[in-house]
């Protein structure tokens, strides 16, 4: 049921108010880094002149190459990645009633690399190289993520019969998960194997995280996938809230409970392979945002979904500028810094829920 603003109590609104203030200080603090990290480099870039040639009033071309081409790219792929890794979480843990629910520990980030690997590596969808900067470029995207995608339904099917097998524990469903990905992770080790060396090379790089892989044609296909897999979750906000609830409570209020699970995970499935086909495994993210944002706006999917996307974002942008700067010239790849973070975070978090 819902109430116009007029009929809710000031108390309500003023809750509400703060909710919505959070995202939009969310949002304006993730637009600010996105300039802050198309600035910092290995070659520093004042603010003045990232903002006259975003805006096309620079006087002189001198930091276009730098910006358009290298840059900005990377600094809005890890935006996206970031925001969809942690949509992605927010929903699976909700349709899935698992805390512990997202897509690493899941074992379908492994999936998706799996099925990339093989797309790779058998069908010839890429072409690879041996330096470090340019390890693989993909020339068939839809290849590439269209076998991506069926590893993870794979695991997604898995993991949805499990969660209606009756008095399965979370903790049931999160071995099963590690089960998973050890045996994705041994699929992607076979194939390695019969790799020759340059092979090798370019598929271990590639299982890094590593948002400088992705130019504009990756990101404007990873926009698409977030975007519309944002749509269809707020549209199911309300089911997802029913959901949390209990099956029996949401069934009752004339949620179809199987069939907004089924398509909940498939939704967050899709986005998830789309962004490991190009970019590679990036844990934790999806796990530590959505239980940041709960912290912090509660348990609401209007207020936790927009929340959790724009965590996600920021988290992996400031992660990613972070890792581009702590070895430069070197540039490490940012799964490596979000692992670090990410485990003693969600630690953190595992240790203060029980103590309260």
């Amino acid at each position: 049921m819902h109430f116009d603003d007029g009929c809710m109590p000031a108390d309500y609104l003023r809750h509400i108010g703060r909710k919505r203030l959070i995202v939009v200080v969310g949002t304006a603090c993730m637009l600010a880094s996105v300039l802050l990290a198309v600035s910092l480099g290995a070659v520093s870039i004042p603010l003045p002149d990232v903002l006259s040639t975003l805006t096309g009033n620079a006087a002189t071309r001198r930091w276009d190459a730098i910006i358009w081409n290298i840059r900005l790219p990377q600094a809005l792929s890890a935006l996206v990645a970031g925001a969809g890794l942690s949509v992605a979480g927010v929903v699976m843990q909700s349709v899935l009633r698992n805390p512990l629910g997202s897509p690493f520990t899941l074992g379908i980030s492994h999936a998706a690399a799996f099925g990339a690997a093989v797309s790779v590596m058998l069908f010839d969808s890429g072409n690879m190289h041996s330096t470090g900067a340019d390890a693989i470029v993909i020339n068939n995207p839809y290849l590439t993520t269209g076998a991506a995608f069926v590893m993870s339904m794979v695991t997604t099917f898995v993991i949805i019969a499990i969660s209606r097998i009756r008095r399965t524990s979370p903790e049931v469903m999160i071995l099963a998960g590690v089960a998973l990905s050890a045996l994705f992770t041994a699929g992607t080790m076979f194939l390695q194997y019969f790799a020759d060396d340059m092979q090798l090379a370019a598929m271990v790089f590639w299982t890094f995280g590593d948002t400088a892989r992705a130019d504009w044609a990756e990101l404007a296909f990873m926009s698409t996938a977030l975007v519309a897999g944002l749509v269809f979750f707020m549209a199911n906000r309300w089911n997802y809230n029913a959901v949390d609830a209990g099956d029996e409570t949401a069934t009752g209020l004339g949620v179809r409970v199987q069939r907004v699970r089924m398509l909940g995970m498939l939704a967050a499935s899709l986005v998830t392979a789309v962004i490991v086909a190009f970019l590679g495994i990036i844990g934790f993210v999806g796990l530590v945002c959505p239980h940041m944002m709960r912290r912090i706006v509660g348990d609401d999917h209007r207020f936790l979904l927009p929340a959790s996307t724009v965590c996600g974002g920021l988290l992996l942008l400031l992660s990613d500028t972070v890792a581009r700067l702590v070895l430069a010239p070197h540039v490490l790849p940012v799964s490596v810094l979000t692992a670090f973070m990410g485990a003693p975070a969600f630690l953190y978090l595992i240790i203060r829920g029980y103590r309260k």
